[in-house]
């Protein structure tokens, strides 16, 4: 019983913990609103991606940490097999997302845990833009070479 008592208040510790960090991170945030028209928004290559793939960072350093950021692939772009370090949540916003062979257009969620392989695309009429979030940097490992990160 007395195992049982300290596990439970072992765990109600962890969440007090846990909660406070993100209740102290809220409080640091700016406290003004972010508006950005498209013709406000600045694309740029996307650090450590195939050609021709673009990043817009809405929050946080996709070369540092955790982010979350718009990603837009051109027309006909395929990446081939791979994985990456952290999981990877996605929401179509243009065009549709290629996973494995089957397309999810616009409105549609894309789930990938971090190290599953994978084959990523767009589509050919269209340029593919999307929502990304990772907890984590970006990273983008091929699994032919089965290169390791430094």
């Amino acid at each position: 019983m007395k195992k049982v008592a300290l596990y439970i208040v072992l765990a109600l510790t962890r969440i007090i913990f846990i909660g406070g960090i993100e209740a102290s991170a809220q409080t640091k945030m700016d406290k003004k609103a972010v508006l950005w028209a498209p013709e406000d928004i600045k694309w740029e290559t996307l650090k450590g991606a195939p050609p021709g793939v673009m990043t817009v960072n809405l929050w946080g350093d996709n070369t540092k940490g955790a982010y979350g950021g718009m990603t837009k692939f051109p027309a006909g772009f395929k990446a081939p097999l791979h994985y990456h370090t952290y999981a990877t949540k996605i929401v179509v916003i243009k065009g549709a997302y290629t996973y494995n062979g089957k397309e999810y257009g616009p409105g549609s969620y894309v789930y990938v845990p971090g190290g599953v392989k994978h084959e990523s695309a767009g589509v050919d009429n269209s340029e593919t833009i999307f929502f990304m979030e990772q907890p984590g940097k970006f990273d983008i490992i091929p699994v032919g070479s089965m290169k390791k990160k430094k």
